[in-house]
């Protein structure tokens, strides 16, 4: 079951303690383009069939990453693509996206994005694993 775009993005809010829809909107669109960036094959299909629409269509249409960028990379990286973010803004916009996300997939789904993602990826979802 997808979830609404506006369920999607009032978690966000919430959790990022935006001021807006457009805020939280803006940190999901550049956060889900980077995340996907990192995950291929059916991980990726299935985590978008779990995403609002318009969404999942940025996490299978991300933008071009060389390589999979670590945990403290990604996020200066959305620091990067958010206007006047600092990269505390930025940790803070990941956590609150990659936490919804994390809701929407489940935990099987999450394991099995986290096993295509560099360590330390399991605290920006808010699921710390044990190591």
């Amino acid at each position: 079951m997808t979830l609404h775009i506006e369920t999607f993005l009032d978690q966000v809010k919430e959790r990022g303690e935006y001021n807006s829809e457009q805020e939280a909107e803006r940190a999901a669109r550049v956060v889900l383009a980077l995340l996907g960036a990192h995950l291929v094959g059916e991980v990726r299909a299935q985590l978008a069939a779990r995403l609002p629409e318009g969404l999942a269509q940025i996490l299978l249409n991300p933008l071009q990453s060389a390589e999979p960028l670590p945990p403290e990379r990604f996020v200066r990286a959305t620091a990067a693509w958010i206007e006047g973010a600092t990269e505390q803004t930025a940790a803070w916009d990941v956590s609150a996206v990659l936490s919804t996300v994390a809701d929407a997939a489940g935990d099987d789904l999450l394991g099995r994005i986290l096993l295509q993602l560099p360590a330390g990826y399991d605290l920006l979802f808010g699921h710390p694993q044990p190591t």
